[in-house]
């Protein structure tokens, strides 16, 4: 039998923030209250992540300007990585590059090749504000790097270029949920 809670299983779902709102384009701010707020926080973002079936969820995502994210992620070997930082700092990015199809929860059903590193560290606290690293290769490097764009006021499309830019602002145009 399990102990502990299921991350999410408190948490209330929460709308989106989907492309073309200012908040995905704003540098996030450092939390600085580790309370009951912050506790509500991540487990709403692992509700959200898993109502939308999503594999990472940061929390300007869901409209909240902080540098908080969530992951519940498998790398290369699928072994499943699950977890959140708070105020995280991406200490490496090395390795080989990998160009590989990247999707998002805020541009919904859309994706395209983006270049990551196959390597990638980070370092922040956790909700009770304990020191904590997280190592990841393969698709959870990417997955890692791409919730510290997030926090960085990134998307992935802003990394995409030439004709696949093209191609995905395209579709991000034709989109559904941008009407």
């Amino acid at each position: 039998m399990r102990h502990g809670s299921i991350p999410g299983a408190r948490g209330r779902v929460r709308p989106l923030t989907l492309l073309g709102d200012p908040i995905l384009h704003q540098p996030c701010e450092d939390v600085t209250a580790f309370g009951p707020e912050l506790a509500t926080l991540v487990e709403d973002l692992f509700a959200t992540m898993y109502a939308s079936q999503g594999v990472g969820l940061a929390a300007n995502q869901v409209g909240e300007p902080l540098r908080v994210f969530v992951y519940d992620c498998p790398d290369d070997e699928d072994v499943r990585h699950l977890g959140h930082v708070v105020n995280p700092r991406l200490t490496e990015a090395d390795g080989v590059v990998i160009r590989g199809p990247e999707g998002c929860l805020s541009l919904p059903g859309l994706e395209a090749g983006t270049e990551r590193y196959d390597h990638a560290v980070v370092e922040g606290f956790t909700v009770t504000g304990d020191p904590v690293t997280v190592h990841g290769t393969g698709f959870f490097a990417r997955c890692l790097q791409h919730e510290m764009d997030h926090l960085a006021g990134r998307v992935y499309a802003d990394r995409v270029e030439g004709w696949r830019r093209r191609k995905l602002m395209r579709q991000v145009a034709r989109a559904p949920w941008r009407r």
